[in-house]
């Protein structure tokens, strides 16, 4: 018997929610790990609802287990209280198949989908008994890390061994390859390093040089290993409608944020929204067939049993074929109660077709995303809508029978004004309106406007952007609250402390990354926990490293300035960042480029990459 597990079972009564740490879901991958040459523990650093909800996570566990030589196990952050008795009973982090220590594995992998749960990857580290910098690890495992936030790996450089730029699909089983070859050779863990570090889309920061100038801007970042690239260049996957993925997904014992088939249907996004890092990065647009989506449906719901699929990508509603796509999945579905839900979407990308469909099996809720209150700052974000869309959307939506209308706006964004603050509320005053013109009354309507906090993010145009100041967001926020009074208006926003530690980490250098470990020493974990934030102990350790927080995130950089991003290239030329943030300074659009194209460099990139203008060449 695992006397790790027994011990670990004794304490599961004793914690909320156990089930975060039991394993054993329906389609969990079952192996003996004395068969397999590499184990590879998937950490995600929250806790086990929200990763287990994350896309990538089920898509990169099962592509690893499909390998007869590979055991990809989970890890998530223990809550309070199940760390609190871990630390107190002398238990390492564990992966939840097998229940062994994270120290046993040959890789650790990070995903880093958000800035502020940096401390819980520190946290885990320490949790599981290994050193948290890379410099002082001397034997296995290897720490690496991938997903959008490792586009800027300057933070993390000396926590994360190498980190993974781009789509994983496309470049995991390269690296296990590489390993088990250097495994079976009997190497040492510094020729390893130098193995991956010719691999296409890795980076291996111990290899790389920040240089700073005397105001404490970059100079340069400059290769110190002879033979690493100049600049990494991110990894894509080509033939995005055949590339892998699951035909099942393990379907946990508890509810989670996103408890349903996750089916993803197009990657990347053609709009080029100003503020949109993502819209950047998964350039270019590559869709699957609807063919291969239907029957990647069928799989998924005979081998889950869920009840709803949800139709995910940037921008669903632009998927070529949506509204022929969610009538047949409707329509072969229905009398199984099985519904589809499509995610937050653009205002001008709603039919009254698609929502009627829809709705035939179940209502849900409807999200639109204006983004911001005037036509003059959505013109500034190149957000490509108007209030004339919203309220058609809106208003064909309520004539298909929707009550329940969620409306996501920022605040803060470049060249804001408070009269930009005030449309917001004007919209939402005229949503009810429209309301009112189709049913006659406000009975059973319900609209929530949320507001987050614009954060200036690697590799778009507003890069060069500061921050708008704590003190001005929650002035803004506070106009807000005043105005959204009504019986069917809700007003959500989202805490101005936690958006500037997110500008500061996403902007950060490797001195932020000190700044990281000495909040995580000073007790900060689950910081993008709202109760658990304790940005005192934050400011202290900005000040206990002599970094100072504003120069990251409220101050505007030149357009000479050296990023520390500036290593990594995502095929995203500098000069059409630049063109976007110039063109945003004189409130000009540029279309989508399925239209026509913008120049963006993606197309030039990489042989056999293709976005929409180059196929139709």
């Amino acid at each position: 018997m695992n006397n790790l597990k027994d011990k670990i079972d004794a304490l599961l009564m004793k914690v909320s929610k156990p089930t975060r740490y039991t394993g054993g879901e329906l389609n969990s991958s079952i192996k003996n790990p004395e068969e397999v040459k590499v184990r590879f523990a998937f950490a995600f650093p929250d806790v086990y609802e929200v990763g287990m909800s994350h896309l990538g996570l089920r898509i990169l566990y099962h592509l690893l287990n499909k390998r007869e030589d590979v055991y990809c196990e989970r890890v998530f952050a223990p809550w309070l209280d199940m760390e609190k008795l871990m630390r107190e009973n002398d238990i390492p982090l564990f992966s939840l198949e097998t229940k062994t220590t994270l120290d046993k594995f040959d890789f650790i992998g990070f995903t880093l989908q958000y800035e502020l749960s940096y401390t819980n990857v520190i946290n885990m580290l320490n949790l599981a008994g290994i050193p948290i910098l890379s410099r002082d690890r001397k034997g296995l495992p290897f720490v690496i890390a991938g997903g959008p936030c490792a586009y800027n790996p300057a933070p993390l450089s000396d926590v994360i061994d190498f980190f993974v730029m781009g789509e994983g699909e496309e470049v995991i089983n390269e690296i296990i390859d590489a390993y088990i070859d250097w495994k079976k050779r009997g190497g040492e863990r510094e020729e390893f390093l130098q193995i991956v570090s010719q691999i296409k889309g890795v980076y291996v920061p111990k290899y790389y040089m920040e240089v700073y100038n005397q105001d404490g801007t970059i100079k340069e970042i400059r290769p110190i290993k002879k033979g690493v690239p100049e600049k990494v260049k991110k990894r894509i996957v080509k033939d995005f409608g055949n590339v892998y993925h699951p035909e099942e997904q393990i379907v946990p014992f508890m509810d989670i944020v996103h408890d349903r088939i996750m089916l993803e249907i197009f990657r990347g996004c053609t709009r080029g929204c100003r503020f949109c890092q993502a819209g950047m990065i998964y350039r270019p647009v590559r869709e699957k067939s609807k063919e291969k989506i239907l029957d990647l449906a069928d799989k998924l719901i005979k081998s889950t049993g869920y009840e709803e699929i949800s139709l995910t990508s940037l921008s669903t509603c632009d998927y070529s074929q949506i509204e022929d796509l969610v009538k047949k999945l409707i329509d072969k579905y229905r009398d199984k109660g099985v519904g589809v839900s499509i995610p937050s979407t653009r205002v001008d990308a709603v039919s009254i077709n698609l929502l009627k469909e829809i709705q035939k099996v179940r209502k849900t809720g409807l999200t639109l995303a204006p983004e911001a209150g005037t036509q003059r700052l959505r013109d500034v974000i190149n957000k490509g809508v108007t209030e004339e869309d919203l309220l058609v959307a809106t208003k064909e939506a309520f004539s298909a029978g929707w009550t329940n209308v969620k409306l996501y706006f920022m605040i803060g964004l470049p060249t804001e004004t408070m009269e930009d603050v005030e449309g917001i509320a004007d919209l939402a005053y005229k949503v009810v309106d429209t309301y009112k013109q189709v049913k006659g009354n406000v009975k059973n309507l319900k609209v929530t406007i949320s507001t987050s906090t614009f954060v200036p993010k690697p590799f778009t145009p507003f890069q060069w952007v500061g921050q708008d100041g704590i003190k001005s967001i929650m002035d803004k926020q506070d106009l807000l609250k005043k105005r959204l009074k009504s019986k069917v208006l809700k007003y959500n926003w989202h805490n101005p402390y936690m958006s500037f530690l997110e500008a500061v980490i996403s902007r950060g250098d490797r001195k932020v990354g000190k700044a990281i470990i000495k909040a995580w020493e000073k007790g900060c974990k689950f910081d993008g926990w709202e109760e658990y934030l304790n940005y005192d102990k934050w400011e202290e350790a900005f000040k206990e490293v002599g970094v100072n927080p504003h120069f990251y995130a409220n101050r505007e950089r030149s357009l000479e300035e050296v990023f520390p991003w500036d290593v990594i290239d995502v095929g995203v030329d500098k000069r059409y960042l630049i063109r976007e943030y110039k063109k945003s300074q004189e409130g000009r659009i540029t279309p989508d480029c399925r239209l026509y194209c913008t120049g963006c460099g993606v197309k030039d990139f990489d042989e056999g990459v293709v976005c929409f203008e180059a196929s139709k060449k």
